[in-house]
């Protein structure tokens, strides 16, 4: 189907947080409704009512805004071709329904739970496909009357038509082909009025002119059911573009225990990640530019995104990659940004005050500037930074191997001696300090810095040794030079 306006939706149930992999399909169907100057839509598909979790709505929106996808048609901004959740729309779904119940394209089935069970096992101890068998295809109206006045209540089922060859054009996959024999009567209604996914996904598509439906691989085997649907009502059709799974970095599909990887939104949000390095981390979920460019503002993912450019493939989630990327948007940051995306992780661990004055803000900021070339999110200056917030150094192999050469405690000395004649305690006087050091006792590139790195931090590495002396302090760094000192001796 062409429309003449590109609109494209996307419909998650209100049961949880948003998924990676749900929040890939939002921005896919965002950027290409950017691209083709289209409308995005998004529709809540709460037709699992037991499911439903209370604040869903409201977190997943605030999720997406916090990607930077905007909508045009939901819940809070309402839209011509609303309710946009599927329990405000009941109404309509009774009427589609009765409609095929009538053209006798539905009927009513009053197999019980038990029996759909039994069914179903006795189908895969047979080495059959499990689907309705379609007991109550036939049923009279008699039959019908005694069923309802014992009580029964009735799902409502499409009829399957026989022997046809359901074909999906899919915009990524291509030609696929589904038998309607395997299909089987599928439930559209269920007793209590509510429609189930499919019927009603069918319904708001077409009454809200969907043109495209670009959504997760897992709902390609829905794919022919919502066709028949379509077919049984003379519907023109959407276009449909099914993403690849989303794998772990060992190449196995995701599990809601799978712990290598963070799935969900929120998670990156609390860590201190940024929300343009999570979309663009996302955009490489499975389409690639036509160059070797990883690094894209949003206008450039529209303005290049195509589902031409679709991998069948599945997509492979990279933890080392999603922090280097991170790590180019902190660079990229002001100082003042990051420091306010560090400021609440270290208030939090109690390491800064709720109330900082001006003197430790000041102090916050050389703090973050020290690490900011190398914090992947903001949650990691905890560790990264450690050393400014324990009493205590402790020191590994490496650290105390360096201690152990004859030439530390003379620089040990010489340092400690000449950082007490400083008026101030800035970077620029401690490199004199340290040049003087040099100079009195002969030592110097690693005989000289080394030393007094590992004392002063217990690390052999570290951002620059200056900058880090000056931020520890002198009465910190003395104290524990002191105390290696009398270690030593």
């Amino acid at each position: 189907m062409q429309n003449k306006e590109v609109r494209v939706r996307f419909a998650p149930s209100p049961t949880g947080h948003l998924h990676i992999g749900g929040a890939r399909s939002a921005l896919f169907s965002y950027l290409y409704a950017r691209k083709n100057n289209g409308k995005f839509i998004i529709r809540f598909e709460d037709t699992d009512q037991l499911r439903n979790v209370e604040d869903a709505e409201e977190k997943l929106l605030n999720n997406l805004a916090w990607l930077g996808i905007e909508w045009d048609e939901s819940v809070d901004v309402g839209g011509p071709y609303g309710p946009y959740r599927c329990s405000d729309r009941m109404d309509l779904y009774s009427k589609y329904a009765e409609e095929l119940l009538a053209n006798g394209l539905a009927y009513k089935c009053y197999c019980s739970s038990a029996e759909l069970e039994a069914e179903r096992e006795a189908q895969v101890a047979g080495g059959i496909t499990p689907m309705y068998s379609g007991r109550c295809r036939s049923i009279n109206d008699s039959e019908r009357k005694r069923m309802e006045d014992a009580g029964f209540k009735a799902n409502l089922r499409f009829r399957v038509p026989e022997d046809q060859v359901m074909v999906v054009n899919d915009l990524v996959r291509g030609r696929i082909e589904f038998e309607t024999n395997g299909i089987g009567d599928f439930i559209i209604v269920r007793p209590n009025g509510m429609p189930t996914y499919n019927f009603a996904v069918t319904v708001d598509d077409h009454l809200m002119r969907i043109s495209h439906v670009i959504r997760g691989e897992e709902h390609l085997t829905n794919t022919p059911r919502q066709q028949l649907i379509y077919n049984a009502f003379g519907w023109d059709q959407p276009e449909f573009a099914h993403l690849s799974l989303i794998l772990n970095e060992d190449r196995q599909k995701m599990s809601k225990r799978d712990e290598q990887i963070m799935q969900f939104v929120d998670q990156y949000k609390e860590l201190g990640f940024l929300p343009e390095a999570v979309l663009n981390f996302l955009a490489l979920f499975g389409w690639s530019p036509a160059t070797e460019q990883e690094i894209f503002t949003k206008a450039e993912l529209i303005e290049q995104f195509s589902l031409e450019r679709v991998t069948k493939s599945p997509a492979v989630f990279n933890v080392g990659k999603l922090h280097w990327m991170n790590n180019h948007y902190i660079k990229e940051s002001s100082l003042e940004s990051i420091v306010d995306l560090c400021r609440p992780y270290l208030q939090d661990a109690g390491l800064l005050p709720q109330n900082l004055s001006e003197a430790e803000t000041e102090w916050l900021a050389r703090l973050v500037e020290l690490y900011k070339e190398q914090l992947s999110y903001g949650q990691e200056i905890i560790s990264l930074s450690s050393i400014f917030f324990v009493d205590e150094t402790e020191y590994d192999e490496d650290a105390l191997a360096v201690l152990s050469e004859e030439s530390a405690p003379v620089v040990l000395r010489e340092f400690n001696e000449q950082q007490q004649k400083l008026a101030g305690y800035s970077p620029v006087e401690i490199k004199v300090a340290l040049t003087t050091v040099q100079e009195k006792t002969g030592f110097k590139g690693k005989k000289l810095f080394m030393p007094i790195r590992v004392a002063a931090t217990g690390q052999t590495h570290g951002p620059d040794l200056p900058t880090t002396i000056s931020l520890l302090g002198k009465t910190k760094v003395s104290s524990r030079i002191k105390q290696l000192l009398t270690n030593i001796n």
